[in-house]
């Protein structure tokens, strides 16, 4: 049993636990006073031995792309550090990249409270947080004050994930989505154009093809533009997936995501939250975590039948395991993210994962982890 689940495994085991976003907020604050003081000589050597201990170097992990180079293929999906105030330690977790925010235009508190549940036996989590964050002002400064080396010169790459002002109308998303680029965009390794959030009313309507490539077109007037991608709900239909495809290659978008969370209970409608006594069908929200592997892993599939081997695909929604991981590799996804199962499985799931996937290139016998992707390739074992 590792120390986080002795610490932290009897307040996951239950949905009646420690208030979840009180724990991830207490977390993160513990995180954030790291990175703004992880150059102080009394913290040097406890962090370079925190990553000694989880992360795994391995060259054959490593793989540029849309020009950001990643020294292994696991991430941090946004969501947790939607402030990015923990930007300077995430590899320090291991992490290959990390992926900030959802930051929006204007600072907003979000949707009220309680907006987050646990769902600990089936390892998911329903959240209806909706965009609360700074703002991209407060998050540029915050990013600055952490003395973060420039882009392509960080031991993890680090993404911007975008999203629309709440209180912005959908006709005046592109210059809301605008202004926050412009903040941001000197930080940046890669931007994400979020518009799959189930949480912020109408948001979804950005997926539509028009819409989405007016946005993607306002974004690239932005001077010295990161790579852009775009992050994509598990509920699309193949006609809306063949759309983003047809988008993603004409606009010349550096890749996908795959997915954000869903609006489907996936068989889980009559699940009762503790919290509130009403079940699953009855509650506004997006679910991640175990449940919604089988539907991300497909629309991964999708997407890679439809855009060939050239578009870069990132793999998120239920990876908690080295199985799960290299399933979405071998499915397609150039890069996998991890959120909901590393806030049940702790630290160590990263290098676990890593060593999972080292494990897979020597029983295949491949010289790469860029050889494995899309290979379907099976889990086997020692």
């Amino acid at each position: 049993m590792t120390a986080w689940q002795r610490l932290m495994g009897p307040w996951l085991a239950r949905d009646d636990g420690a208030d979840p976003e009180w724990l991830s907020q207490t977390s993160l604050q513990a995180l954030a006073a790291l990175s703004r003081r992880r150059h102080s000589p009394l913290l040097r050597l406890p962090l370079a031995a925190l990553g000694r201990r989880l992360q795994r170097p391995d060259p054959r992990l490593a793989q540029t792309l849309f020009g950001c180079q990643f020294s292994n293929p696991v991430g941090l999906a946004a969501g947790f550090d939607k402030n990015g105030v923990a930007a300077g330690v995430w590899h320090l977790f291991g992490f290959g990249f990390a992926e900030l925010g959802t930051v929006t235009a204007v600072a907003q508190e979000g949707n009220p409270r309680p907006r987050l549940f646990r769902l600990a036996q089936e390892q998911a989590a329903l959240n209806r947080m909706g965009f609360n964050n700074l703002g991209a002002e407060a998050v540029r400064q915050g990013l600055q004050a952490q003395d973060l080396p420039p882009p392509g010169r960080r031991p993890a790459v680090l993404g911007l994930n975008l999203g629309k002002s709440r209180a912005t109308p959908l006709e005046q998303a592109a210059d809301d989505y605008g202004r926050s680029l412009a903040a941001l965009a000197p930080l940046a390794d890669y931007v994400v154009i979020n518009v799959s959030s189930p949480n912020t009313p109408g948001l979804r309507e950005l997926q539509d093809e028009a819409p989405l490539r007016r946005l993607v077109e306002r974004l690239r007037q932005q001077p010295a533009c990161p790579p852009l991608l775009v992050k994509i709900a598990p509920d699309l239909e193949e006609p809306a997936l063949e759309g983003v495809v047809r988008l993603a290659v004409e606009e010349g978008l550096a890749g996908v995501i795959a997915t954000n969370t869903s609006l489907d209970r996936l068989g889980l409608g009559q699940r009762r939250l503790v919290q509130t006594g009403r079940c699953l069908a009855e509650e506004a929200g997006g679910l991640s975590g175990v449940p919604l592997r089988p539907r991300a892993l497909a629309v991964l599939r999708h997407l890679r039948a439809m855009a060939g081997p050239s578009l870069p695909l990132i793999g998120v929604g239920g990876i908690d395991s080295p199985e799960a991981a290299w399933e979405r590799i071998t499915a397609g996804a150039s890069l996998v993210q991890l959120y909901t199962g590393w806030i049940y499985r702790g630290p160590e799931l990263v290098p676990w994962v890593l060593e999972g996937l080292q494990a897979q290139l020597d029983r295949h016998g491949l010289p790469t982890l860029a050889a494995a992707v899309g290979s379907d390739l099976p889990w086997r074992d020692a």
